[in-house]
């Protein structure tokens, strides 16, 4: 896979958001944006979803330049299913522990342990780690892909393994789990949400099932991030502990803007733990210019783009049946 360089940002008195306007227009492209974006990128961007909800507008987009605001697995998505497009990358450095922490060697080495393997990837891994899956999964249809793999195949899930380990519980499907986890959701504390608890005994503390288990046991609703975001506009609680990423907080306020809605605290009161770094490196700056210039585009060998496609492709498939 050939990664191009950032360029540096240069401009100095320019009106970023019309001339990002402009630039979409001119050069006939769509953003993307994640939920766990910077507000003011979420507040410019054409669509903003989850995994699902971006992989399923990217599946659908016209347009000739695909711009993701998100991570670079996410990115790799949109290039999979729309190889003729233009996908650009705010900043190719924004990646996803998961994903890092899940070699394609690795896993085909695990794989080869088991009799029958069926290998149910979660979306935030390489395309490499696609390409060796056998269906892909989103925190959105985690539960309804796994319920779909025949009761006779030797069930594994990649990388995480606490929405592998939640999965478990929800189905009673036996897995076997590959060792990872997003850095993000697991700095959350049990200890300081049971405060937060005690401080707002009436509020319903929300929360991703990336969480550890006992963050989980302590919530009142489990969802993706879509699910959360939609909980909280149905639900008929005034406040709300927020245990994943702080970005979906925006699009909560904007949704009910008569709720309180409170971060859900890492370990430490000192860090922005709850922020994704990852996600934060994208910038109206570097959109500006990706968008200028055209670059960091993401490109893909083709043979391992049909191969990583089969496994997204059964994935949209089944999230489409009732």
């Amino acid at each position: 896979m050939q990664l191009t360089p950032l360029p540096q940002f240069q401009g100095s008195g320019l009106d970023l958001d019309a001339e990002i306007a402009r630039l979409k227009k001119e050069r006939n492209a769509v953003l993307l944006a994640h939920y766990y974006q910077d507000s003011e990128i979420q507040d410019m961007a054409d669509f903003i979803g989850d995994s699902l909800q971006l992989a399923q507008a990217a599946k659908k987009s016209d347009a000739d330049v695909i711009l993701f605001a998100g991570v670079h697995f996410m990115a790799e998505v949109a290039k999979i299913v729309n190889p003729s497009r233009t996908v650009l990358v705010p900043d190719m450095k924004a990646g996803c522990s998961l994903a890092d922490g899940c070699p394609a060697p690795q896993v085909r080495a695990w794989k080869a342990r088991y009799e029958r393997p069926f290998l149910i990837s979660y979306i935030n891994c390489s395309a490499e780690v696609k390409a060796e899956s056998d269906l892909i999964c989103t925190s959105s249809n985690a539960e309804k892909m796994v319920m779909s793999v025949p009761s006779d195949r030797t069930l594994l899930f990649a990388p995480d393994k606490n929405l592998g380990r939640y999965l478990i519980k929800k189905t009673g499907r036996s897995m076997e789990l590959w060792p990872g986890s997003c850095i993000v959701h697991e700095t959350f504390s049990l200890k300081r949400v049971v405060e937060l608890k005690r401080k707002h005994p009436d509020a319903k503390v929300v929360a991703h099932p990336e969480c550890e288990e006992p963050v989980l046991d302590e919530s009142d609703f489990i969802g993706s991030t879509a699910a959360l975001l939609n909980f909280v506009q149905r639900d008929d609680a005034q406040t709300y502990i927020v245990a994943t990423e702080s970005g979906i907080i925006h699009q909560m306020k904007k949704a009910c803007p008569d709720k309180t809605f409170i971060a859900g605290p890492p370990e430490s009161e000192s860090c922005s733990c709850n922020e994704c770094p990852f996600m934060r490196l994208n910038t109206p700056e570097k959109i500006y210019l990706a968008l200028r210039d055209l670059t960091p585009e993401l490109t893909m060998d083709e043979e391992l783009r049909q191969r990583a496609s089969l496994p997204i492709e059964r994935m949209l498939e089944l999230s489409q049946k009732p």
